[in-house]
């Protein structure tokens, strides 16, 4: 079986999101992900990535990885490693139809056969758009809003009745940030008394309506300097969280460290990482817990190392989903392998949203747990009419393009 054409496709409703399609000369279709600069990485996919794959065994993943990982350099999520993570991606779901089986299968076979979710409470048009708006006014959009899941509009209002809502769905762990305010005010430099306690007010509300059914995870966003993510980390003790993610700017890695020691908090990182290397730096300063993005830190190939690495540190593994169907569904895959998983992250206003627009099929849920969706590779393509959208671009590139 040889690479015949590597193809992208964009969207202009969802500009940051780039899905990759490896065609073979055995008619299978393999599809990957990723997410920001999307026109950069389709760039990347067709001018450096397409003339090295084509003609190769799209099964000689691990070859393909150590060839176009070095383009990322040693570490980072750039637009090299993110382009080379989803045609990662799409590799293995070419493995795993080749072989009839699903990919976490083809990773070594399944640790288990469902695990629990977490939701992140963001809404609906969070993360959308262009990275600019992601964090202005916490990415709140509430105009013609399409249901009944504006969870980020909930965790700052209403933090308390969206902790009874997910609770109802057997959703018992939920991400909040209600710090960005004061880090956008201060560059990240300071946060008052006054602002702390408004951030802490989600908190008290979740533990004061549900008190420990509901575990609590707190996203700072790496937008703190090293004094008051410590102060913030402190001052969450109080409230017993799961952990307390990215508390610094993730561009000083060894100052991640610094925050473990000063808190008894758990301390969460990785998401915006690329690479193996990175991890492990953190977890030799003693993190609680790496997460890490597939779609962004070199693809299923990396993943499976970086979850063997924490692994050995004791540390648990979990999957990044905050960006599109495709990063959820090959999490969800990793997760079923790796040992060290107990928890997997997804957003509901997503998942039951725009998510159901794109891919044939996602990761069944059920009682607050999710699963592999059923079928060989990922178990899901493309939705048909994606690529015959209006505001769709699509390019391939073929041997004769070379």
């Amino acid at each position: 079986m040889k690479i015949t054409a590597v193809e992208t496709i964009l969207v202009e409703e969802f500009p940051n999101l780039t899905w990759v399609q490896v065609h073979t000369d055995d008619g299978l279709v393999g599809l990957g992900e990723t997410f920001f600069g999307a026109p950069a990485v389709a760039a990347q996919v067709h001018n450096f990535i397409a003339p090295y794959l084509i003609g190769k065994d799209p099964l000689q993943i691990e070859r393909h990885h150590a060839k176009l990982l070095p383009y990322a350099g040693r570490g980072g999520s750039g637009v090299e490693m993110r382009a080379a993570s989803a045609i990662d991606v799409a590799l293995w779901d070419i493995f795993g139809q080749a072989i009839n089986q699903p990919i976490y299968q083809a990773l070594g076979g399944a640790t288990r056969d469902e695990v629990r979710i977490y939701n992140t409470c963001a809404g609906y048009q969070y993360v959308r758009k262009a990275p600019a708006q992601v964090t202005d006014n916490y990415g709140l959009n509430l105009q013609n809003s399409p249901g009944p899941y504006e969870d980020l509009e909930g965790f700052l209002n209403n933090a308390d009745e969206l902790a009874h809502s997910l609770l109802e769905m057997g959703i018992n762990g939920m991400k909040i940030w209600p710090f960005d305010f004061a880090a956008e005010a201060s560059g990240g430099q300071y946060i008052s008394n006054e602002d702390l306690k408004t951030a802490l007010e989600p908190f008290e509300k979740i533990r004061s309506a549900v008190g420990d059914k509901m575990e609590i995870m707190a996203e700072l966003h790496s937008m703190w300097n090293v004094p008051m993510a410590k102060r913030i980390a402190s001052a969450l003790e109080d409230f017993d969280l799961t952990w307390v993610e990215d508390p610094v700017f993730m561009d000083e890695l060894e100052k991640v460290g610094e925050v473990v020691a000063s808190t008894h908090a758990p301390i969460a990182v990785g998401e915006l990482l690329g690479g193996k290397a990175q991890f492990r730096d953190l977890l030799e300063q003693g993190v609680s817990l790496a997460i890490m993005d597939l779609v962004w830190g070199g693809g299923l190939t990396e993943a499976r190392k970086v979850a063997a690495l924490a692994d050995t540190f004791g540390a648990p593994f979990t999957g990044h989903d905050c960006t599109g169907p495709i990063a959820l569904t090959a999490s969800v895959h990793m997760t079923m392998h790796a040992p060290n998983v107990f928890i997997q992250e997804m957003v509901r206003a997503f998942y039951y949203g725009w998510y159901q627009d794109l891919v044939t099929e996602l990761p069944p849920i059920a009682n607050g747990r999710i699963t592999a969706p059923d079928g060989p590779g990922l178990g899901t393509t493309l939705n048909p009419d994606v690529p015959a959208r209006a505001d769709a671009t699509a390019k391939m590139t073929k041997a004769n393009d070379l």
